[in-house]
């Protein structure tokens, strides 16, 4: 295994280095794409790659949304020969140390998708709860099971090939419907799973960039097209 990990940053400022150098004492080298983030945030970025070699930075000249730059990421680490992908958020949110144990669950199963299952405590905002257990139940519909056990969580260490190979067939969400699209459907291909429970902190000075209009309508037309596409499976088509 060749493990990058790679953190999608838009005006994270304030955060960004602390999630990249908690990957870098973890051994990991980091490619941090960013999503045509402020001047200000741009030059945080410019000093961790001049700090340390093992720091890399994609640029998109234009913000493009979440899932864009998750996609960008994948192309650049599998480009640079990397065997895997670990996605972690430029927020801070997770538990960073927890790198670890998705490191070691991917190294006990390489095939596998070894994703975050997140543990919520008091400070998780009552919108965020209900909107999961909405996407939640819509991966039940789509999935027929039970077996993701969570859509959104953006902390999940992938292997490329399936990725790849998935994103030449089918075009995914560009934004915050993208962890959702991508996981469903690397389910519907036969890609295990594996979940490692792991704590998520939301703190009163956290940078969201959710937008509840828009990406919810994105979220909905997101689980609109998986649930026509479930159909057409049920139906014999290819998936």
């Amino acid at each position: 295994m060749n493990v990058v990990a790679l953190i999608p940053h838009y005006n994270h400022a304030a955060t960004v280095g602390q999630v990249a150098q908690a990957m870098r004492a973890q051994g990991l080298p980091v490619l941090i794409v960013d999503d045509g983030s402020e001047p200000a945030a741009q030059q945080i970025l410019r000093d961790l790659a001049a700090a340390d070699a093992q720091i890399q930075v994609v640029w998109r000249a234009q913000n493009g949304g979440k899932g864009a730059a998750v996609k960008s990421g994948f192309t650049a680490a599998a480009a640079a020969g990397h065997s895997h992908v670990l996605q972690v958020d430029a927020d801070a949110q997770h538990q960073l140390a927890d790198a670890q144990k998705l490191l070691q669950a991917a190294f006990r199963q390489p095939e596998a998708v070894v994703c975050a299952e997140p543990v919520y405590g008091a400070d998780a905002p009552k919108s965020r709860l209900y909107g999961r257990k909405i996407t939640n139940f819509w991966i039940w519909v789509n999935t027929g099971s039970h077996d993701i056990r969570d859509g959104m969580c953006g902390f999940r260490l992938y292997p490329l090939a399936p990725v790849q190979a998935l994103m030449q067939r089918h075009p995914m969400g560009e934004r915050m419907d993208f962890d959702t699209d991508i996981l469903v459907r690397l389910y519907w291909a036969g890609v295990p799973m594996v979940w490692v429970p792991t704590p998520v902190r939301y703190s009163a000075q956290g940078v969201s960039h959710f937008r509840v209009w828009r990406d919810n309508w994105l979220i909905s037309k997101m689980h609109a097209r998986l649930f026509f596409a479930m159909l057409w499976q049920r139906m014999g088509g290819k998936p």
